[in-house]
């Protein structure tokens, strides 16, 4: 069946009078129902308190797509889950849930959701984080007064980054905070509004994920005032500026360890746990009522003047709250969110989770996540090099699979299905991170990076560049992708990549539809993707290959639409009577048309 040709709902503001709801609130709810689909009967369901309940839809209108069918729901609880109940003139029946149209029952962990909580702010719509590994974005002057550390080795801004060994995490090339400031204009010339830092507090390696404080910014990074210039300096272009909070663990050097038992998980033999094992990272128990105060404290401190921070991303989020029976991840998450709303309600929390996030969002805590499970994992798997320099797939044993089209789609779909609409969108979807392998290591060359870009810039999210895979910088796991970029060698930077990042972050930033639009999905096999993104006045057509192959006909677009290349070079699109069109089978490639109703 023709993808676009299937009745369809997302959350977005073409299918929902009102995405962030309040409680109390009736809110209006949408199915698009493709002309020449035969649907007699349209029911919705949503649970109320725990129980199922249907309600008749009525045909709201039509346009040139076909029928729209509305119904209306009451927002009684903090979350309602929906679907529809579809009818065809022959007695067929269907559900219409986050997975799909489906002939059979399906669990209601895939129901749409409508969420009463805080949305995540406004801002966060139109983001395009770029993420800053501050040891290896630049340096300024003062930089080379500043003593080692014992810990560390000190390292040549050129020389290269140990992907293994000894020297993990005690590489110091010497980036500070002041060296960032200095290199806004290419954050902002990329296109990116929003600077995402990796932690900033004193520790005793180059990644800093083992605080030994959370009270002051690190000497080497140039201390507070040096995070106080740098938050000016961003918020003057009207940039964001998030922070990196790990609330898992402290580092073994910190003062409330050992110090503090209650602080941390001790064990009867005279150990203690710790993050995966490593000794120098002890593990923070959050069924301490001090440690949850002292956390609220934090948390709130840097959002405020002189700082002024816009939000936290939570370190290893998955893992925050969770040992053996205790579970308190829940507590923390809403603890960190009310305590950050309380003195920035315009402020961002993102939970790092390297697998699946669903369970842990639209509760209150994290409004999104980092996507690797939904984004990261399938858009590796299908633009894959054939031959990969490493074994590891986000965590996975062995090399990253090679999959088609069709099985991106189903994870992507897979993902979304159990999460609302507001959270996916918020989530930030990464192609690399200095946790991963950089992109450009993935994929091979410069024809499938532009696909992977291309796909970041207009899938639903919220877009994340790792500093420097806008200039096609290379690295086979996390340590070796924590490349310093290479200001004082321009010679070394793919242009290419670079002015590909520009552009699709241009046409992101011009495009309604890129933004706040829907998702539907048009074709998804083998080599070709393609899919609808759609809001109330704006729409656009993405078709990305990963290699040459047959022309691409898609059926089931509206006559009469604009067609106008707008990323890619390619033909405007010709739409047959019939709704047909044609689409060359060039590749690598990607492309995007408009197909907003002409006028």
């Amino acid at each position: 069946m023709n993808r676009l040709l299937r009745p369809h709902h997302d959350g977005s503001e073409g299918y929902v009078s009102n995405p962030a709801p309040a409680l109390g609130e009736t809110v209006a709810v949408f199915v698009r129902v493709p002309a020449g689909t035969r649907v007699s009967r349209v029911h919705l369901r949503w649970i109320r308190d725990g129980e199922p309940v249907f309600t008749s839809a009525v045909v709201d209108r039509h346009d040139g797509g076909g029928q729209w069918w509305r119904a209306e729901i009451e927002v009684r609880n903090p979350v309602t889950p929906y679907r529809f109940l579809l009818r065809t003139a022959g007695g067929a029946v269907r559900w219409l849930t986050g997975c799909g149209v489906t002939s059979h029952d399906v669990p209601d962990a895939t129901d749409f959701r409508l969420v009463a909580y805080a949305p995540a702010p406004a801002w966060a719509r139109d983001a395009v984080v770029y993420q800053i590994f501050p040891d290896r974005f630049a340096r300024s002057a003062a930089a080379h007064a500043r003593p080692t550390p014992d810990w560390a080795v000190r390292c040549g801004w050129d020389e290269p980054v140990a992907a293994a060994g000894p020297l993990r995490g005690a590489q110091l090339y010497g980036g500070d905070l002041d060296g960032i400031a200095e290199h806004l204009d290419h954050v902002a010339d990329l296109g990116a509004n929003t600077l995402y830092l990796t932690p900033f507090f004193p520790s005793r390696s180059n990644h800093r994920y083992d605080s030994s404080s959370f009270d002051v910014v690190d000497p080497l990074l140039g201390g507070d005032a040096a995070l106080a210039r740098l938050a000016d300096a961003a918020h003057a272009r009207g940039m964001r500026l998030v922070g990196d909070l790990t609330t898992n663990h402290t580092g073994a050097a910190h003062p409330w360890f050992p110090a503090e038992r209650d602080l941390y998980y001790f064990t009867a033999d005279g150990g203690y746990e710790s993050w995966l094992g490593v000794p120098s990272l002890p593990k923070l128990n959050w069924g301490s009522a001090e440690l949850r105060r002292r956390f609220a404290r934090i948390a709130q401190r840097w959002l405020t003047g002189p700082y002024a921070l816009d939000g936290w991303r939570i370190d290893v989020a998955n893992m925050t709250g969770r040992r053996g029976a205790d579970d308190f991840s829940r507590e923390a998450a809403v603890l960190l969110r009310r305590a950050v709303g309380q003195v920035r309600p315009d402020a961002l929390l993102i939970g790092e989770h390297a697998h699946d996030a669903t369970a842990d969002l639209d509760r209150d805590g994290w409004q999104g996540t980092m996507n690797y499970a939904g984004f990261t994992r399938p858009v590796w798997s299908w633009l894959r090099a054939a031959v990969l320099p490493f074994d590891d797939f986000l965590g996975v044993p062995g090399e990253i699979p090679e999959r088609d089209a069709g099985a991106l789609v189903a994870t992507m779909s897979a993902f979304a299905a159990q999460m609302s609409w507001r959270s996916w969108t918020a989530s930030w979807q990464l192609l690399s991170s200095h946790d991963t392998p950089r992109i450009r290591s993935v994929v091979g060359d410069a024809a499938r990076h532009e696909v992977a870009a291309g796909l970041l810039g207009t899938l639903p999210g919220t877009p994340m560049i790792f500093a420097g895979d806008e200039l096609g910088l290379t690295g086979v796991n996390g340590e070796h992708s924590r490349t310093p970029m290479p200001w004082n060698r321009p010679e070394t930077w793919d242009r290419r990549t670079h002015d590909t990042y520009r552009e699709i972050l241009a046409l992101r930033r011009a495009t309604p539809a890129l933004r706040a639009g829907g998702l539907r999905w048009a074709h998804a096999a083998g080599d070709t993707l393609a899919f609808l993104r759609e809001s109330r006045d704006d729409a656009v057509l993405v078709v990305a290959r990963r290699a040459g192959g047959e022309p691409l006909r898609l059926t089931g677009l509206p006559t009469g639409i604009d067609g106008t290349n707008l990323y890619g070079g390619a033909d405007a699109l010709k739409v047959g009577p019939d709704g047909c069109i044609e689409i060359n089978g060039d590749g690598p490639t990607f492309q995007v048309w408009s197909v907003r109703q002409r006028q």
